[in-house]
């Protein structure tokens, strides 16, 4: 017997387990993919009813910002959630943390805020300039005496910004990490959320407030259709795979 028929003869003998071996990979490998394509499916989902959960909140009318009793039960449904305070603003205590907006980079301006319940919450009064940070600066009295804060609810931001920490003994801020402002500030009753102030007609000059941007990724579309379309891929090249195999079979 030849070589060359020796060769073909083994193929045929290996045939079997080779098919078999190709079918368990091609459908673990199908398996998988079709598995991560439906559970691209479902986050996107997921996140379609976020946005519109998060739309119905900054919507919404305005109700009281949540006291000491409501505290412990804060979570993430809480986020963006419309609220209005009543207080005095401490603005010796006044804070700012790093930005970017369309007006370029400067700081958030974060301001305590006494409500009458006797808690004090900082308030993203909106954002200025490096060259505004002086109050003098910026065009416009600073709010005094009894005022009432319409705006969106925020959760801290602990740990300062990407590969940025906080740095509370220079007084610098990456993040609005709520607990180390407040602490760094001397408040003794903080609440563990801030609040960005909405803009208003009566709110000339800086800080700029109302740049809130609320905005999610949805991808997940995309991603499905990748998994979903390496899925489709697998079971092709599986079958050209057995049909040279046969045509191959054929010829020999």
């Amino acid at each position: 017997m030849s070589s060359d028929e020796s060769a073909k003869g083994e193929r045929r003998r290996r045939s079997p387990f080779f098919h078999a071996a190709l079918g368990a990979l091609t459908l673990a490998l199908f398996s998988g993919f079709v598995a991560l394509g439906v559970w691209q499916v479902e986050r996107r989902a997921w996140k379609l009813d976020l946005i519109a959960r998060v739309e119905a909140r900054i919507h919404a009318a305005p109700v009281a910002a949540p006291g000491p009793d409501r505290w412990a039960e804060l979570s993430a449904s809480d986020e963006y959630r419309r609220v209005r305070l009543v207080g005095r603003f401490d603005h010796a205590r006044e804070t700012f943390t790093q930005a970017t907006t369309a007006y370029g980079a400067g700081y958030w301006t974060l301001t305590p805020l006494r409500t009458h319940e006797g808690f004090d919450v900082l308030v993203n009064r909106g954002f200025v300039t490096s060259e505004r940070r002086d109050p003098a600066s910026r065009g416009a009295a600073a709010p005094e005496g009894e005022t009432e804060v319409v705006g969106l609810m925020r959760l801290s931001e602990p740990h300062g910004g990407f590969l940025r920490a906080n740095d509370p003994a220079a007084d610098l801020w990456r993040s609005r990490d709520v607990a180390a402002i407040a602490a760094a500030r001397g408040l003794t009753r903080p609440a563990p959320y801030f609040v960005d102030a909405e803009a208003g007609p009566d709110r000339a000059g800086w800080p700029k407030a109302g740049l809130t941007v609320v905005a999610f990724r949805n991808d997940h579309l995309v991603y499905a259709l990748t998994w979903f379309g390496l899925a489709a891929m697998t079971l092709a090249g599986a079958a050209i795979v057995i049909l040279r195999g046969r045509s191959g079979a054929r010829d020999a």
